[in-house]
This record gives structure tokens, sequence and C-alpha cells, in this order.
């Protein structure tokens, strides 16, 4: 039976070559070294080493998993992803998750809880949307429903409103009805329900200030009656008035606008 003749340690930190009956035979990590107990004069046989080789290909994923997982927080799928992207095998890196969870270094109820609290205190982002991203980056339905129970009623209603007052300033200077529109859309897309949005838009002071809004709806309608010159008298008070509805004007200021207009023209 083939023999262990020396034990070199590699210029890299924590690797080593192995020689066989006086010959390079493969290299290994400090991690192989210690769990398979090798040592100078101990048999080997060609078996023990594949399990060697095997066992190497783990501690090397295992290590560039680690190095993956230095900078932030990783989901199972991510860690799967990334390995994949190294070209590593299959069934290797279903070994060095397995080994990540068994540290605890992988975690997807950890990653799901802790994103959550993130989301909660620093993001703007409703329970719908922080679903999906918990999704594409691998979460199970179960964990993702586990962690949202972080973000309680009052919870969201707080980060909604917060939301909801930021897009009542942006969009100020909006007539009343987009307004209020946009700001519903934008909670919308950022991931809160129905039924919260109500008593977010409620929290919100969005009271018009009458002169403004006459004085927008002036503007915009010059604006309008500018691009329809061409039309008929007829067909450019439809037009315009039409279009001012769209931007949220309501009909009875509208056709009071377009008198008041009418008689300043002639």
């Amino acid at each position: 039976m083939a023999v262990i003749t020396m034990i070199e340690a590699q210029k890299r930190s924590g690797r080593f070559n192995i020689y066989v009956d006086g010959h390079y035979a493969f290299p290994v990590s400090d991690s192989v070294l210690v769990d398979f107990r090798l040592y100078k004069g101990m048999e080997i046989d060609k078996e023990l080493e594949e399990r060697l080789t095997a066992a190497d290909d783990v501690a090397k994923a295992y290590n560039r998993a680690l190095d993956y997982l230095s900078h932030q927080l990783r989901t199972e799928k991510e860690v799967q992803d990334k390995l994949t992207t190294l070209e590593i095998p299959e069934d290797t890196i279903e070994q060095t998750l397995k080994k990540l969870r068994d540290f605890s270094l992988v975690d997807d109820a950890h990653y799901a809880a802790s994103y959550v609290r993130t989301m909660m205190h620093t993001g703007d982002k409703g329970p719908r949307v922080i679903r999906q991203h918990l999704r594409q980056k691998g979460v199970g339905e179960k964990v993702i429903d586990d962690a949202l129970v972080l973000f309680t009623p009052a919870e969201q209603l707080a980060v909604g409103t917060a939301v909801a007052q930021k897009l009542a300033k942006r969009y100020q200077h909006n007539s009343t009805r987009n307004r209020e529109q946009k700001i519903r859309q934008g909670l919308m897309t950022r991931g809160f329900g129905g039924d919260a949005i109500k008593t977010m838009l409620d929290a919100v002071d969005l009271t018009p200030d009458v002169d403004e809004q006459r004085a927008l709806l002036a503007k915009q309608g010059e604006k309008l009656w500018h691009r329809y010159r061409a039309l008929s008298e007829s067909e450019r008070q439809y037009k315009t008035k039409q279009a001012l509805y769209r931007k949220g004007f309501k009909l009875d200021d509208i056709s009071q606008w377009l008198a008041d207009f009418g008689e300043s023209v002639d």
C-alpha cells in the first residue's frame, strides 16, 4: 500500500502538498489535513485519496463562500448561485451549503428577519415589495410570512405615512385630484395595501390651497388653449376642457375658468 512520505506547506497560507512514495500526489487544505489526521508514514489507498480530493474541493468551495459572505448577509440561493458561477460542481455545492448550514453561516430565516427590520427602519417599502424582494433572493413563503410578522400594522402606518408626506410635498403643485392619485400610486408601487393606504392618506393634510389651485388651472389652461389654437372655437374649448379634466381639475372650475378667460380675451 502507498505511504505518505512528506507533507509540505505551500506558500499560500492554509494549503499543503501531499507526497506519496516520494512523489507529489495532491494538495489539501489545513481543514482536510486535520479532519483526516494525515501524517507522514500514513498508509493511503486510491479510495482514501479520492475522499481527500473531494473533501478538499468542498474546503475550497467553503472558503470561496466565506469570502462571499464576509461582505454582507446572503441567502442560501445567493450563495448557491455564486458558487455555480464559479463552475463548482453541484454535488460539491450541496456539501458546502450543508457545512455552512451546520455553522449557521447561511440561515434564510435570520436573513429574512434582518432584511425586514432594516427595511422597516431605513426603507420606504411596504410588505408586498419586501415579499417580492425576498422571493427573488430565494427565500421560501413560510419564512417570509414569519419575518413579515415583525412589520406590524403600526410600523407599516408609520413608514407609509412618512412616504405619503414626502409624496404630498413632491406633488404639491399638481391639481388636488392628481396629487392624491399620485400619492396613492406611489404607496401602491412601494408595496402598501389598499386599506392601509386610505389610513395613510387620512393622516396627511391634503387640504388644497384654493388660490394656488386657481393659478395652476389658469397657467395650464392658457398653455392648452394656445396648443389648440388651430382648432375651431368649440373644438378648442372641448379639447382644453378635456385635457384639464384629465389633469385632475374639477369640471365646474374648468368651466368657470373658460368663461372668465373668454371674457378677458374678448
